[in-house]
């Protein structure tokens, strides 16, 4: 079977819309959730990413357009859906006085099937604070316990909205190795985010969204590939170059100078260093210090939307 194969979908948008007044939240986006990936929807703030996992998740209606999730219609089959689903949500509230076990008893309850809540206190590290009440919780505990509460009922398809927004660097590693756990166990992860190194660590693939529609859908690499951007250059010499001279160098599509630092933008930069480097021992020229940027996927948006993703 291949990734292409109808049955191989587990998750599949067609034309989506959403309004909220005259706010156009949703324009009509569509794409595929492939059975064991983590698929990323990345956008900045406002994009239409949280709407989407809402409509997935059967929490919110769509006002068009069609969704299919495990082969059930969200909003007309939620019941048997939330069996098959967990989701984390952007933040977690529990009443301030239960208990970290009482929290995952109580959720275990809502389903036919769930996992044991010791086997999920071990898993998430939440052992010894198992008899903590939620208030006491520091934030990477209480994020570690919204994803233990989205896996209690075993679920087919983890929906992850924003789960880094406010952690340390710590303990986003800390969210991005369980992220990592649930694909080596064959779930399939579709997470929001508007951090690129986490789409880009994280996800098989990433749909670009901004103002609510699809701007671009692909593997991280593959996005990058045919976006036109080109692998940076960045070099410090020990004495001014001339900037015309520096274009001809083998591999060298473009350059120019910004504040002492030659910037250029070459198709590799495994196939322009040498080249460059011998330019200018001709012209009894070194470089004092070397930078090599490769594009990301926040050069793709800048690209294809005329913004970066913080604005």
């Amino acid at each position: 079977m291949t990734l292409l194969e109808e049955n191989a979908i587990l998750v599949s948008v067609r034309d989506l819309r959403k309004h909220y007044a005259d706010i156009e939240a949703l324009r009509g986006i569509s794409f595929d959730i492939l059975k064991g990936e983590v698929f990323g929807l990345l956008g900045p703030n406002g994009a239409g990413k949280t709407t989407t996992i809402e409509i997935i998740e059967g929490l919110r209606q769509a006002d068009s357009g069609s969704v299919s999730v495990c082969s059930l219609d969200p909003a007309s089959q939620s019941a048997a859906l939330k069996e098959r689903i967990g989701a984390q949500l952007q933040s977690t509230v529990l009443h301030d006085k239960m208990r970290v076990d009482e929290a995952l008893n109580l959720f275990a309850s809502f389903y036919r099937h769930s996992v044991s809540v010791p086997l999920l206190l071990e898993h998430f590290g939440l052992v010894e604070k198992r008899h903590a009440f939620f208030e006491h919780l520091s934030g990477g505990q209480k994020q570690r316990l919204a994803l233990a509460l989205a896996l209690v009922n075993d679920p087919e398809l983890v929906l992850l909205d924003e789960p880094t927004v406010g952690l340390d660097p710590q303990l986003r590693r800390d969210i991005y190795a369980l992220v990592e756990h649930f694909r080596e166990e064959g779930r399939t992860v579709l997470l929001t985010t508007h951090y690129i190194e986490e789409a880009e660590r994280l996800c098989d693939r990433v749909a670009i969204m901004d103002r609510g529609r699809l701007v671009a859908l692909g593997t991280p690499r593959e996005l990058i590939a045919i976006s036109g951007q080109r692998t940076r250059i960045e070099v410090r010499l020990a004495k001014p170059a001339a900037i015309d001279h520096l274009k001809l160098v083998e591999g060298v599509i473009d350059c120019h100078e910004a504040e002492n630092v030659y910037v250029l933008h070459v198709q590799s930069a495994a196939t322009a260093i040498s080249p460059l480097i011998r330019y200018l021992e001709s012209e009894g020229n070194i470089m004092v210090d070397l930078h090599i940027a490769q594009p990301s996927l926040e050069d793709v948006f800048l690209e294809m939307t005329g913004r970066r993703l913080e604005d």
